[in-house]
């Protein structure tokens, strides 16, 4: 069995007596159907809604929570939505909350060199800057002698 959090709204407008009367048909409507309820609560009580749903502004919350075979889920919809009282509902499955993360019992350790090898040679370094353009002034005096011959 699967656990359930479902909250419904009823209609403020519904006398005491008819609301206590909805709200032992849900429950039953869970036993009924192979469900344990595990806590009907009532506390919210009545509140604003954050919008008008059908021109009205005020709403009975209801909280249960209870455990159920799969199939509840859509049948418990199927009569909240047909009951005209019951302005919103909404139905949702609990996840368990799993035991503390385990730490892994073959962590590998840290890569470290043997210490008969030796350590790599270092990088060497990219020739300064003054060196690299040398060449490229050694070069532009030959090419200006080579395009006066050209011309002539």
């Amino acid at each position: 069995m699967n656990r359930y959090e479902m909250i419904y709204i009823i209609d403020t407008d519904l006398e005491e007596a008819a609301r206590k009367e909805l709200i032992e048909k849900v429950s039953a409507l869970i036993e009924n159907n192979g469900g344990e309820i595990e806590k009907v609560d009532e506390t919210w009580g009545k509140r604003r809604l954050a919008y008008a749903i059908d021109y009205k502004t005020e709403g009975w919350y209801v909280l249960v929570t209870f455990k159920a075979p799969a199939e509840l889920p859509r049948e418990l919809e199927r009569n909240l939505q047909i009951n005209e009282s019951v302005l919103r509902y909404l139905v949702v499955k609990l996840v368990e909350k799993r035991s503390a993360v385990k730490p892994r019992a073959n962590k590998p350790a840290p890569m470290e060199a043997p210490a008969d090898v030796e350590a790599a040679p270092a990088v060497e370094e990219a020739p300064a800057a003054e060196e690299a353009e040398a060449p490229a002034a050694e070069e532009a005096p030959a090419a200006e002698e080579a395009a006066p011959a050209d011309a002539e």
